[in-house]
């Protein structure tokens, strides 16, 4: 991906970098998970590519899924965070 086509998703809005943790059993042995990363630019709140992505995982990947877990800063933003003020001494 080039600068230019990163530029073009940046300026759009609600579309971020996405960062989803899949967790999926092996499938010669359940009892096991491995942990796959996935990152894209993805549309807070739905996120259509990771959807995609997992439907596609789920149709051609022996894998079973366990668990996802995602993060992208549409979903956490420092405006959102506020600093409370306060002193708490410990002996």
């Amino acid at each position: 991906m080039l600068l230019r086509d990163i530029e073009a998703f940046v300026r759009i809005p609600d579309w971020r970098l996405t960062t989803a943790e899949i967790l999926y059993h092996l499938p010669d042995h359940p009892g096991v998970l491995q942990s796959f990363v996935w990152q894209k630019f993805d549309h807070a709140p739905g996120f259509p590519e990771l959807r995609r992505f997992l439907d596609f995982w789920q149709r051609e990947i022996e894998g079973p899924l366990h668990s996802v877990r995602v993060a992208s800063s549409a979903l956490t933003r420092p405006a959102e965070l506020r600093y409370a003020e306060g002193q708490f001494n410990l002996h």
